[in-house]
């Protein structure tokens, strides 16, 4: 009787392992799927986002950036966004990448750096397929846009000493 033998062996206690906790992949797609629900309703008022209130910004910070910065950078970050033009023009963006650039540039121009670039990051890790060829060039941009010495800092001397921005934390005091 082989079926009698293998009978006790085909009920094991099961691994370890499957009784462990969920692995923590899956905790990086609440965001994911919190992003959908409002870019989908609020997506579709801004729907008709035009792409000049978006690239004119971009080429004018990567115009300011011309005289400090490699000529071989601005080239390709330029490149990039000449295919985020194409590739608005043709329609080819979603109506939330065309949102989040545009509330991506708003950032930029108030110089909130790491709110830019944490849009920047949502529109690599929900869209990456729509965005790789390009966004790639907007992350460098505002990288160098932000490593640029302060030409308006208005917040800043206004609420500072109107000295150099290069201080230390500690001097605020």
């Amino acid at each position: 009787p082989p079926d009698s033998a293998s009978a006790p062996a085909a009920s094991p206690v099961p691994p370890p392992w499957a009784l462990g906790p969920p692995p923590l992949g899956p905790i990086s797609l609440p965001p994911r799927a919190k992003s959908r629900g409002p870019s989908s309703a609020a997506g579709l008022e801004e729907c008709s986002v035009p792409a000049q209130a978006v690239l004119a910004p971009l080429w004018e910070a990567l115009d300011t950036c011309r005289p400090t910065v490699q000529k071989q950078v601005c080239d390709d970050i330029g490149r990039r966004l000449t295919v985020l033009g194409d590739v608005w023009a043709q329609g080819k963006l979603s109506a939330p990448v065309r949102k989040r650039m545009s509330l991506l540039v708003q950032e930029l121009q108030q110089q909130h750096w790491d709110t830019a670039d944490e849009i920047h990051r949502s529109l690599m890790v929900d869209h990456v397929n729509e965005v790789s060829q390009w966004l790639v060039g907007v992350k460098r941009l505002i990288a160098e846009t932000r490593s640029l010495p302060a030409a308006e800092p208005a917040e800043e001397t206004a609420a500072g000493m109107g000295g150099s921005t290069e201080a230390g934390p500690g001097q605020e005091d």
